[in-house]
């Protein structure tokens, strides 16, 4: 029975009880989990509002620990923290979720078309596929034998239509497989090996790819104030990634906020196939105003998702937003248990479980030999824009690539408003030899070039502040331009335009090749003795930015270029 209450937290006696087991507190079978045991005081997070229950309620121990329901079902649907459907509530009892209500992640009623692929006789083993069901028009959904129970022979299995919890296979030791299996949320599912992130995460977002790339199977972090972009580049992230599924995960998000996704990603187009990008997403959505337990948990249970279409051999691609909400709750909880509060309140064990959660992220080869991958990119909100907060700078220390969102940028109208030189990847080695032989051996040299000058640029800001353009060396007026038109026309990027919002490796390289060729141009115009105002004054260029804006942009770029070049010719004969 509860003995004490301390809002999300309370305290029961009376039962005997695991860590991490759900329980159903109090008359109205809350939900909750064990999170502490000390004697015969069990320790219970609660996922819902605890306003109104009294000591002396029952407390009833399922013995089971937090798990999602894996199964046919699961693309299309917006579940709220512990996975509970959100449309399916809403249907029940209106826009707000009453206390103790509850409703199973897959439909029971649905029946869905199963196709073997093994038959009587044959020996499967832990995470093989055994059929497939035909989810979405664009997503093959694979019958795993669960990663947690024996193998065996098969007994018996059989085509035709099949709820999810109907019997489809049976082994010969009587065991009993259905369309779903439940997993436990805080366990990894396991795999055979992880394998070396050499392979791109290819976005069509000319800064991600051309300079801070991710691999597939990587860790990203997104940080940023309020207004600075963090939403419109992770939709961008899950409309154009080469990722299969895509998980997003909206952890404490305001409703505002929430609102907008849960409106737009449903009306969004997948530009893969032309049906709605909702055929192959997830959506979590646990805004500010829900139980701060339940934030904690959103997290988990994407990541839990994710692994499973990972073992189906599929690329996922999951977004956390934010990981600052999931700390905050992390924060709350635990002050209720009275631990001992590190940097600014935070839990002592927040980088543990920072790193847990970053760490089911990767590149894997699963159990049934097949290639699969969860790429996480965990957006954070640090208060007032402040990167020096615990959450973001122990996230930095967890993730390998870093996109810095900057107010500033986006004030300018700069978007994406990543700023290029606070950003990072540490991917760049490994991904070298990818670029080399998929693109081009010119990507590496082209973006290091970039970078160079991007740099040299913001140098030379703090002298054109002091006292004005005119007073630099002529060959750095070229300079400030070249990286002019790199931010311009190279950083810059439309979200909202249909050509421009999504650039292809090849694109992205022709167009750092054309502004390479412009620098080269000046440098060697200026060698040979002609004035840098005549340089700049060059007309062709001017033109270069409307190729972003072109489907078919290769004959307009060859004509600019040789535009370009006899420009160029014209101002070294006139000097001859």
């Amino acid at each position: 029975m509860l003995k004490r209450i301390a809002g999300p937290v309370v305290t029961a006696v009376g039962f005997n009880a695991h860590m991490f087991d759900v329980v159903k507190v109090g008359h109205e079978e809350l939900m909750g989990e064990v999170i502490k045991i000390a004697g015969e005081n069990i320790i219970i997070q609660v996922y819902e509002a605890t306003d109104g229950i009294r000591p002396g309620e029952p407390v009833v121990n399922t013995g089971m620990p937090l798990a999602v329901e894996l199964g046919p079902g699961l693309l299309k649907s917006i579940y709220d923290g512990i996975q509970r459907p959100l449309e399916v509530l809403m249907n029940k009892m209106g826009s707000f979720i009453e206390r103790g209500v509850t409703a199973p992640g897959l439909d029971r009623a649905a029946k869905w078309e199963f196709v073997p692929v093994v038959k009587a006789g044959d020996h499967v083993a832990p995470g093989m596929v055994i059929g497939t069901v035909q989810e979405t028009e664009s997503i093959l959904h694979k019958i795993m034998i669960p990663p947690n129970q024996k193998g065996g022979v098969i007994k018996e299995i059989k085509g035709g239509s099949f709820t999810v919890e109907e019997t489809i296979c049976v082994l010969e030791d009587g065991t009993e497989i259905q369309l779903m299996q439940k997993w436990p949320v805080r366990v990894p599912r396991p795999v055979n090996e992880k394998m070396n992130p050499d392979i791109p995460l290819v976005t069509g977002q000319r800064i991600l790819d051309g300079l801070f790339p991710i691999a597939k199977g990587g860790t990203a972090a997104i940080p940023g104030p309020f207004g600075s972009g963090k939403t419109v580049t992770q939709q961008q992230l899950a409309k154009w990634s080469d990722a299969q599924i895509v998980v997003y995960i909206g952890c404490g998000e305001r409703g505002n906020e929430m609102t907008e996704v849960l409106t737009e990603f449903p009306a969004l187009d997948d530009p893969k196939s032309g049906r709605p990008l909702m055929e192959r997403t997830i959506l979590i959505a646990n805004t500010s105003n829900m139980p701060v337990a339940a934030r904690e948990a959103s997290v988990y249970t994407g990541i839990t998702i994710a692994e499973y279409f990972r073992d189906q051999g599929y690329d996922v691609s999951l977004m956390a937003d934010s990981t600052s909400r999931w700390a905050e709750a992390m924060r709350e909880i635990s002050s209720r248990l009275e631990e001992m509060p590190g940097e600014e309140g935070y839990p002592a064990y927040l980088a543990a479980r920072l790193s847990e959660f970053y760490e089911r992220a990767g590149r894997v080869m699963t159990l049934n030999d097949l290639e699969g991958s969860v790429s996480v990119i965990g957006a954070v909100s640090p208060p007032g824009g402040d990167f020096s907060e615990p959450v973001t700078q122990n996230t930095l220390r967890i993730v390998k690539v870093f996109w810095a969102l900057d107010a500033k940028l986006s004030q300018r109208r700069h978007f994406p408003a990543i700023n290029w030189l606070n950003s990072y990847s540490l991917y760049l080695d490994t991904l070298n030899e990818w670029y080399d032989k998929n693109i081009s051996p010119e990507w590496n040299q082209l973006r290091n070039w970039a970078m160079g000058v991007l740099q040299k640029e913001s140098e030379l800001q703090e002298i054109v502040q002091l006292v004005g353009s005119d007073a630099l060396p002529e060959e750095e007026q070229i300079t400030i331009e070249v990286a002019r038109m790199l931010r311009e026309i190279f950083l810059q990027q439309n979200a909202f335009d249909d050509v421009d919002t999504y650039c292809s490796l090849e694109k992205q390289l022709d167009i750092l090749r054309a502004i390479r060729t412009y620098a080269d141009l000046s440098s060697a115009a200026h060698a040979a003795g002609v004035m840098p105002a005549q340089i700049l004054a060059v007309k062709a260029k001017n033109d270069l930015p409307q190729i972003k804006f072109t489907a078919d942009y290769k004959p307009e770029l060859e004509r600019i270029l040789k535009a370009m070049k006899d420009e160029f010719a014209g101002l070294k004969a006139g000097m001859a």
